[in-house]
């Protein structure tokens, strides 16, 4: 997806949704905030450590153990090897994968890798985290302690932008959301005003009205 005319500013701090539908404009905006992908024109500014969770086993080393993993992301967000190794036990514990420590990445199904990349980025607390479905991915159990480790992140400086085609998930973790349509910014705002517009837009019939109030 092209996207085009994007004039944007999110400050420290600030936990902002992203929405829209497929094929918007939504992932490769967070690939160009990551640096996954260059802009050919205009400029991006970051300031801080990104923890990009965009696509399942980006940035991993298939060829590699999953605790050599660990490792080696920390290390390309700043961290020492002696530091991540001291992490790897809670990671590997929040991630559910202990006995797969020493198993390839690549031996992992989707869903491992998702919620291998998810233990790391938030156990490093980098300055910005980007989040892309990958908290749609697990079951039940694993889905709720995602969702209690990002009520923890809300209390911190941590910058989060989250790409959810759920309007709970936006609604509870996001004071500001951005509406992403054919490339463009169609609207951004407070959280419940934009999805409002949102929801009226893609379901004039209001059957997916009923939405958790916004967090305060």
């Amino acid at each position: 997806m092209v996207i085009d005319n994007i004039d944007l500013t999110i400050n420290c701090g600030e936990k902002v949704g992203i929405i829209g539908a497929n094929g918007s404009g939504k992932s490769t905006m967070l690939k160009l905030i990551s640096g996954i992908l260059q802009p050919t024109t205009g400029t991006v500014r970051v300031k801080g450590a990104i923890a990009p969770l965009i696509e399942l086993g980006a940035g991993f080393d298939t060829e590699l153990t999953v605790i050599d993993n660990i490792i080696l992301y920390g290390v390309m967000l700043g961290y020492s090897q002696l530091e991540m190794r001291s992490r790897a036990k809670d990671i590997l514990e929040f991630a559910e994968l202990e006995t797969y420590a020493s198993i390839p990445v690549k031996g992992l199904s989707s869903g491992m890798t998702a919620r291998l990349g998810f233990a790391i980025a938030t156990d490093v607390t980098p300055n910005i985290l980007i989040l892309d479905e990958v908290l749609s991915v697990g079951d039940i159990s694993f889905k709720n302690k995602c969702s209690q480790r990002m009520k923890d992140f809300w209390q911190d400086d941590v910058t989060i932008l989250l790409v959810s085609h759920s309007m709970d998930m936006i609604c509870e973790n996001c004071h500001k959301v951005i509406w992403m349509e054919q490339g463009r910014i169609k609207m951004i705002g407070q959280t419940q005003d934009v999805i409002n517009q949102y929801l009226e837009c893609v379901d004039p019939t209001g059957m997916s009205s009923s939405l958790p109030q916004v967090n305060q």
